[in-house]
């Protein structure tokens, strides 16, 4: 018996009904299929993750420094030094070896970017009784000579740049201790070609020179070395 024409229009909604919740059923049973799968995966991702994670360890391990318990103080000494002024400065370092002919199998060169500060002044214990003395209301102060008290370098901003090694031989652990070396002079010797001895004693007699007005003397002269 076929529906009536009346009754055409609410079949036809019935079976789109019909039609859409089978749809609906369908992708719920998809949706938790794939959630299965999902999950059964994720301990194999988990695990697989972790195995890549200890093999970088094990390639590249953390270094552990363990310094010796035992401290031994060699010696203790007073220190009487007025810092007056302080150099930061940046020198370029190369060190090299076997750079002749078999450079490309034999060689060893390294650029070292060396950072380090020098920091200058006057030893005050090197002044002595004779060095301070009134004459006609004025106080004569003679003051040592300036000099370098600090030369070193910064190990956390200082760093090799570029190394490269010949195809035979290894990085000799040495080379970059001795551009180390040549980095601590090669800074001293800067700071002073720039005149750091000469800021520094104009500085210590400036502070100084407030220091003893601060005591009363209003006249002070600060009397050359004798040769």
């Amino acid at each position: 018996m076929q529906p009536s024409r009346s009754n055409r229009p609410v079949v036809a909604i019935l079976i789109g009904v019909l039609m859409l919740a089978a749809l609906g059923i369908t992708w719920l049973v998809w949706s938790s299929i794939n959630s299965s799968i999902h999950n059964a995966l994720n301990p194999l991702e988990q695990t697989n993750k972790t195995l890549n994670t200890q093999v970088a360890n094990l390639l590249h391990p953390t270094p552990t420094i363990i310094p010796d318990p035992v401290t031994i103080i060699t010696q203790v000494q007073a220190l009487s030094r007025l810092e007056t002024i302080q150099y930061n400065i940046e020198k370029v370092i190369t060190a090299q070896e076997n750079q002749g002919v078999l450079r490309v199998f034999l060689g060893d060169k390294l650029l070292f970017v060396a950072h380090g500060y020098v920091i200058a002044g006057i030893d005050m214990s090197k002044i002595e009784p004779k060095d301070l003395w009134l004459q006609d209301g004025v106080l004569n102060v003679r003051l040592p000579q300036a000099e370098v008290l600090v030369a070193t370098l910064d190990n956390n901003k200082s760093y090799v740049y570029d190394r490269q090694t010949g195809i035979l031989t290894k990085a000799d652990p040495n080379l970059e201790t001795s551009a180390r070396k040549v980095a601590e002079v090669e800074i001293r010797q800067a700071a002073i070609d720039d005149g750091i001895l000469d800021q520094a004693e104009a500085n210590a007699q400036m502070t100084l020179r407030l220091f003893f007005e601060s005591l009363g003397y209003k006249q002070i002269k600060f009397v050359p070395l004798e040769p």
